[in-house]
């Protein structure tokens, strides 16, 4: 994505044929991404309320793109033509207490389905630091939540169905499609807009949160992999001065959190609720302090009914192999000088290896650094080179929904199964009907 690419604000109208009336088509004012940075370039963005109108939707235009949540950054869901929402998409089908299975419109947010769950005797394995995603964006993003053994949450994803291309409805499984299944998962929009997803479930369970300060960058050289295993869920949050990680945030399953330590190799346990960013109220961020609750109440990092606002921020984020983990934490902190003036704060989180072959945790289990950046476009877009290049020995891969500026034939070269998935896109996208400029040059581009 170049900068021009990213900068632009204005609008393109569609011209040409409109889709029926049974399709509901709404103009947004006005039309940007949740932190509104990006203006999307058309105001055609149609609603349907079920299936037949999706197909009718995909089959009329020769152009569109899906929107979820609009979380993501970059142009990844824009489109100069049409997106289609799938907002009405947000109900609970069914659960299946014997496969140990839910499954749920594809629009569904997270945090409207958490509480159903729990109060049906389940859980999922992990949750993003935020819940009001949709199910199917952050699946198609491969979106993660922390863990060295836990999975991004398209692992979750036992059985999908989506309209393709061609209007057709196509349904495939983990158990019967293989690759062609993982494939659909972490999809990048470019096969089609998912109408239904079943996720794996679990038991319920309660966690215990805490957070530990100041722990000095020293311990991490020896103890990088110890500490991020010291929970269930372990992230580490650093503006990147003084050669410190200012918090750590341990999140457990109750039973393995019999006692707190009072010290977490070096870091003090906190005495008060903690915001990720310190100088913030913590008072939308879920409960420390060592306070049990529901596992939804705990693995996110904010609230289920806490409703965040356009947030003037940028995000971007890398993954690196875990082996490398501290080599790519050191290499970061060589730029500390230049990062610290145009940062919130970096999360750096754990992701288990999966079998889903556009995700970056594809065979390799990653470490992340995630930069929240000030809305402060010039500098961020100028600085995303340097740490590129800085984590270039460890041959770094991007969050498909965040800003980066990797040239596309560097992205490419490090997308294992990249060919496969072009076929697939001919099978169910033979018109490149899904293709928009962000695939068109991070998957195509030279």
């Amino acid at each position: 994505m170049d900068k021009r690419t990213f900068l632009k604000t204005s609008s393109i109208l569609l011209t040409g044929s409109m889709l029926s009336n049974l399709m509901s088509c709404k103009k947004a004012d006005p039309r940007t991404n949740w932190a509104g940075n990006l203006t999307y370039s058309t105001d055609n963005l149609h609603i349907p309320k079920n299936v037949e109108e999706l197909q009718e939707a995909i089959k009329k235009c020769k152009k569109v793109r899906a929107l979820g949540t609009k979380h993501c950054f970059n142009t990844i869901a824009d489109s100069k033509e049409n997106q289609i929402s799938t907002e009405a998409f947000n109900k609970i089908i069914g659960l299946d207490k014997e496969k140990n299975t839910v499954t749920v419109e594809a629009g569904i947010k997270y945090g409207e389905m958490c509480k159903y769950l729990d109060d049906n005797g389940f859980a999922l394995h992990n949750l993003a630091s935020l819940p009001h995603i949709s199910v199917a964006g952050a699946c198609a993003t491969s979106t993660h939540g922390s863990g060295i053994k836990n999975g991004s949450l398209a692992t979750a994803v036992s059985a999908i169905e989506f309209v393709n291309g061609k209007g057709e409805v196509v349904s495939l499984s983990r158990e019967k499609d293989g690759e062609e299944f993982g494939a659909a998962v972490v999809n990048v929009g470019a096969l089609g807009i998912a109408t239904k997803i079943t996720l794996d479930v679990q038991p319920t369970f309660k966690m215990k949160q805490v957070v530990y300060q100041n722990l000095p960058m020293s311990a991490l050289e020896k103890n990088f992999e110890a500490i991020m295993s010291g929970g269930y869920s372990v992230s580490l949050f650093t503006d990147w001065r003084n050669k410190n990680v200012s918090e750590v945030w341990v999140k457990s399953k109750a039973e393995d959190m019999k006692e707190v330590a009072p010290e977490f190799y070096g870091a003090k346990l906190a005495t008060k609720n903690l915001h990720p960013i310190e100088a913030l109220d913590p008072v939308n961020c879920t409960d420390q302090m060592g306070v049990e609750g529901p596992w939804y109440e705990r693995m996110p990092h904010f609230k289920m009914g806490f409703t965040p606002s356009s947030g003037k921020e940028l995000q971007s984020e890398y993954f690196v192999a875990f082996e490398y983990a501290y080599e790519g934490f050191m290499a970061i902190e060589k730029l500390n000088e230049k990062v610290a003036p145009h940062l919130f704060i970096t999360e750096v989180r754990a992701i288990a290896a999966d079998e889903l072959p556009m995700s970056p945790f594809y065979k390799k289990t990653c470490v992340a650094f995630h930069f929240t950046w000030k809305q402060e476009v010039e500098a961020v877009m100028a600085l995303l080179p340097e740490i590129e290049e800085a984590l270039a020995p460890f041959a770094p891969r991007p969050h498909w929904g965040k800003i980066f500026t990797l040239k596309p034939a560097v992205l490419q070269s490090r997308i294992e199964k990249l060919a496969d998935f072009k076929k697939i896109m001919e099978k169910h996208d033979p018109e490149g009907k899904f293709r928009n400029e962000f695939i068109d040059t991070n998957l195509f581009g030279s």
